[in-house]
């Protein structure tokens, strides 16, 4: 199949097959292709937690209105903002470069002023939003990867962020919920399933400047 066929494949799945569970294989191999996602300058100010807990999933689906797809998927991919963006993470980030590429830290100088310079331009508030919006990226990348290897999934915004926060003990990590998405296998009468994919058409969607 084409990468088109599996995103044609590929929908928000209401309810997954209980019995079927993603092997720790598939489960590495879908989040290898979501640590490749891009970021702004790389920085991935963003962690992700996954929850395979039953425990635990029946929480988040409580703090998500009751909606089956929590307690149904095989995991739950959680994406959650850094609430601390500042010159500390950036050097951090800027050490792992220079160790990671075996470069002079000294030559990384000015690409470290520049982040500094982007990120202190920004409220604390704004911080967190741009934040947010890294971490969608990540999920467009599970989203399409998943399709890839066949693993079904949901994206979703339908929950309690401060729940969330609360069930997984973010705050004291310096983080916030950000997107969500349960990941498994369809279930056999999950009726969009087989429903025709509705998009806007192409003469509307797309703007040829």
């Amino acid at each position: 199949m084409s990468l088109l066929d599996k995103l044609n494949w590929r929908y928000a799945t209401k309810k997954f097959d209980e019995t079927k569970k993603l092997n720790p294989e598939q489960l590495n191999a879908l989040l290898d292709a979501v640590q490749l996602a891009p970021s702004s300058a790389g920085l991935q100010a963003y962690r992700i937690i996954v929850v395979e807990n039953p425990e635990i999933k029946q929480k988040l689906r409580d703090a998500a209105y009751g909606q089956q797809q929590l307690t149904t998927a095989s995991h739950i991919v959680i994406f959650a903002a850094e609430t601390n963006l500042d010159g500390q993470y950036v050097k951090n980030y800027i050490d792992r470069i220079a160790e990671t590429r075996g470069v002079d830290r000294a030559n990384l100088e000015v690409f470290e002023t520049n982040i500094n310079n982007n990120v202190n331009r920004m409220t604390e508030d704004l911080k967190i939003v741009w934040n947010h919006k890294q971490a969608y990226i990540a999920l467009g990348v599970l989203v399409s990867a998943a399709a890839d290897l066949g693993i079904d999934s949901c994206a979703m915004e339908g929950f309690d962020a401060a729940k969330f926060d609360e069930i997984l003990g973010l705050k004291v990590l310096g983080l916030t919920t950000s997107v969500i998405a349960p990941i498994g296998f369809r279930a056999d009468d999950d009726a969009l399933s087989t429903a025709i994919k509705v998009r806007r058409p192409k003469e509307e969607l797309f703007i040829h400047i």
